[in-house]
């Protein structure tokens, strides 16, 4: 499943629109390189179009450096790298899992850069300081368990949607054909797909009050774990299995297509009736099979090793 696109989320902590002034990031953006360098001084900050233009520079920046950034760390500290010996495992599969994450995000971050100005403008009810609101604390802790439950239950319902055979072939497909994918296969996307896979996360602060901060917070552990479902190595404890939607879970999901939606959570599978057991847990995963093939293939090459001096000592014995 796709992240929505990172950086903007440190715009958004920064950048929410005040009356007339505009805040940090902007601001500090514009003072150092957008006006003397690129704006003409009579374009005014505050204009929505120059805002426009602005989201949408710092957006896919920010989204192409998180996404190398913590897809690289993944693939080459927890990604096992033995899965690529699996039969289902493309030809140049990691470049092209890249090129498709790269020629996708600019066509995802338009409509989510007219969201994002919308949040930028005031419109969102993102708000600043915690005593705005008279449980302070606690309410900031329920937004956070909120968020996660609210995004996981629309993700679902979407991203099963998508699996329709409708709009499958057309738009979701393309995210499919890594059958045992990599950690850059997570924004490996048609762009309408991510978009819409993303589009709870817009939704959640223009229904429900956020702190920016903890919205920017999110923003990160959202792209983090949506890379790491597609780690294929599921590590949370033995306690949290049953409950936590991992990359043994997403890994199956790729593989069978049927089963397994959610995006952090199985309670929605398990409601939907499309919750499965994933592979991995039963010593039957993508992994167990490679692991498997490879030991079959020792042991045959060591079998017949035997056998040839066998008979290359009949022989020499006959000869004798």
């Amino acid at each position: 499943m796709p992240a929505p696109v990172c950086m903007p989320a440190i715009v958004l902590y920064y950048c929410t629109f005040q009356g007339a002034k505009m805040d940090l990031v902007l601001s500090i953006a514009d003072y150092y390189v957008f006006t003397p360098y690129i704006y003409p001084a009579t374009w005014p900050e505050d204009n929505i179009f120059r805002q426009a233009i602005t989201l949408l520079i710092v957006t896919n920046l920010g989204a192409l450096i998180l996404y190398f950034f913590f897809a690289t760390l993944s693939y080459y500290f927890v990604y096992d790298h033995l899965l690529m010996k699996h039969p289902q495992f493309l030809k140049n599969q990691v470049s092209r899992e890249i090129a498709h994450s790269v020629q996708s995000m600019p066509w995802m971050s338009i409509p989510t850069v007219l969201l994002f100005l919308l949040e930028v403008r005031g419109y969102s009810r993102l708000y600043d300081g915690i005593g705005e609101f008279p449980y302070g604390w606690f309410q900031l802790a329920a937004s956070v368990l909120s968020f996660l439950f609210f995004t996981d239950m629309l993700i679902y319902w979407i991203h099963r949607g998508l699996h329709h055979r409708l709009v499958y072939k057309r738009l979701h497909k393309p995210h499919h054909v890594w059958k045992i994918p990599t950690p850059f296969a997570s924004h490996a996307f048609h762009p309408l797909d991510g978009f819409l896979q993303s589009l709870p996360y817009h939704i959640y602060p223009f229904i429900f009050p956020l702190h920016k901060v903890v919205y920017l917070g999110l923003y990160i552990l959202v792209n983090i774990w949506t890379i790491s479902i597609h780690d294929g190595d599921f590590r949370v404890p033995q306690l949290l299995k049953p409950f936590i939607n991992g990359s043994a879970h997403h890994t199956d999901h790729h593989m069978l297509f049927d089963y397994n939606y959610g995006q952090y959570f199985t309670l929605w599978d398990r409601i939907g009736g499309s919750f499965r057991n994933p592979s991995s847990f039963e010593g039957t995963g993508p992994l167990n099979y490679v692991k498997k093939m490879a030991e079959e293939k020792h042991n045959s090459l060591g079998g017949n090793g035997y056998k040839n001096e066998e008979l290359f000592n009949g022989e020499c014995t006959k000869t004798e």
